[in-house]
């Protein structure tokens, strides 16, 4: 039984490959590389088909004999929520329709859409469940491009898809990273800032101005298990469920940004600066619900920088050499 991945050769696509391969499953990638690199997938025993999600007529094709659909391809990355609002919504909602109606056609039994915790904005309870509503609190900031595309595509999973006789199911990924995940992201942002305000390490102890005080909460799921709980959510999840996927270590922005400097060997101390409109103060997914179908993470956050940061401080290092 052939699994297609959209987006099988980004961050968190290419890491579901791999898990899946791992699995014995056979797997086929549509990518058109745009974001994702092929090199993550080398290696691998697997079918890669260069294409967009846009094209209806290439998704169309991808689809053929297969079993499930994993629906990852999607324009992530805070920077270009405000920067391409248009091409983040157009991959969105086209990419859905376009592998939902390929699904439809071609007798595909199961349909999983990696959605985001990014649908809840400001949750009204943290650690949040999966049963929190969720909201586009401006619709003129494009930010919510990003949001607001995913829960279009979460409606159109369930709704259009599932009505019509797919098994759908969602999982929700809270803040996956891992090495090489991309620069357009707060782990590989601020390793990056350590590296151009310390003139690459040579002191050790730096002022560094963030996005707000640093009181801000998030948890960070480190890159394999963000791949495993993807697979298990939608290999053994329930036809119309939607999964939290992440870790319940909550932490505050602050203290990720110390601990990185930690990583580093640079003593930080954090100035507060202007927060970007928009932002949510504090997120943590509540996931017994993922848990309660073998999910359990393994990598919490100390290990997981410790594996994360040195891959962005050398990458860091030689473009100051560059």
């Amino acid at each position: 039984m052939t699994h297609l991945v959209t987006g099988g050769s980004g961050f968190l696509g290419a890491a579901l490959v791999r898990d899946l391969v791992a699995q014995g499953r056979d797997v086929r990638v549509l990518d058109d590389n745009s974001r994702g690199k092929a090199r993550r997938l080398e290696g691998l025993d697997v079918e890669f088909v260069v294409g967009d999600v846009r094209d209806p007529v290439v998704v169309g094709e991808a689809t053929k004999s297969v079993h499930t659909v994993w629906h990852l391809a999607y324009i992530n990355g805070t920077r270009f929520f405000y920067e391409r609002p248009d091409d983040v919504l157009e991959v969105g909602i086209k990419g859905a329709l376009n592998t939902i109606e390929a699904a439809l056609d071609n007798g595909v039994t199961r349909y999983v859409l990696a959605s985001t915790s990014e649908t809840y904005n400001n949750p009204t309870h943290v650690p949040t469940t999966e049963s929190e509503r969720l909201m586009i609190p401006d619709v003129t900031n494009p930010r919510f491009s990003y949001g607001g595309g995913k829960i279009t595509s979460e409606l159109l999973t369930l709704h259009y898809g599932g009505h019509r006789g797919l098994e759908t199911v969602i999982f929700r990924p809270h803040n996956i990273y891992g090495p090489d995940m991309g620069h357009e992201h707060v782990i590989p942002e601020i390793v990056e800032r350590i590296v151009k305000v310390s003139n690459g390490m040579q002191v050790k102890s730096i002022d560094l101005e963030i996005q707000g005080d640093g009181s801000e909460t998030r948890a960070f799921c480190f890159i394999t298990d963000g791949a495993s709980g993807a697979r298990i959510a939608g290999e053994q999840g329930a036809p119309g469920e939607i999964y939290h996927l992440g870790t319940p270590e909550e932490i505050s922005i602050r203290h990720l940004v110390e601990l990185i400097g930690k990583t580093m060997g640079v003593e930080i101390n954090v100035v507060a600066g202007p927060l970007r409109e928009g932002g949510t103060p504090r997120r943590c997914p509540d996931i017994a619900k993922l848990e309660g179908l073998g999910y359990e993470p393994q990598v919490m956050i100390e290990a997981g920088l410790a594996k994360t940061v040195p891959w962005y401080v050398e990458h860091a290092m030689a473009s100051l050499d560059a």
